[in-house]
């Protein structure tokens, strides 16, 4: 029953050892010689200006979890529009309310003004 699993098991194997042994030979045998040019930010030729490790906006992080937020809503949607002819009239009325509560939410979120980059 299993034994149609092994060619596969096999292969992750073999990938993970290859990956693991090309890493370690490129680390063991591969030339150090670090400069302070290497160790520069690259900036597309540019000389570096300002501090590279700069923080973001709250805002961003805000609008990511959003978008996670809604994306997820969407995978609901999609699975329930797949079997959607067999749920019949109930499942209808039940992503109803979900919408209902999911665009609740988002107008809440336009209300406070979550959206805005002020």
């Amino acid at each position: 029953m299993l034994s149609g699993y092994i060619p596969i098991l096999i292969i992750i194997i073999l990938a993970i050892a290859l990956a693991a042994a090309m890493l370690g030979l490129s680390a063991s045998l591969g030339p150090r010689r670090d400069s302070r040019r290497k160790l520069s930010p690259y900036e597309s030729g540019i000389p570096p200006t300002g501090d590279t490790r700069g923080r973001f906006s709250i805002k961003y992080y805000l609008v990511g979890a959003l978008f996670i937020l809604f994306d997820v809503e969407a995978v609901f949607l999609f699975a329930w529009a797949v079997v959607f002819k067999e749920l019949g009239i109930l499942a209808f009325v039940e992503i109803i309310v979900f919408l209902i509560i999911i665009m609740g939410g988002y107008f809440y979120i336009v209300k406070k003004g979550a959206l805005e980059w002020e």
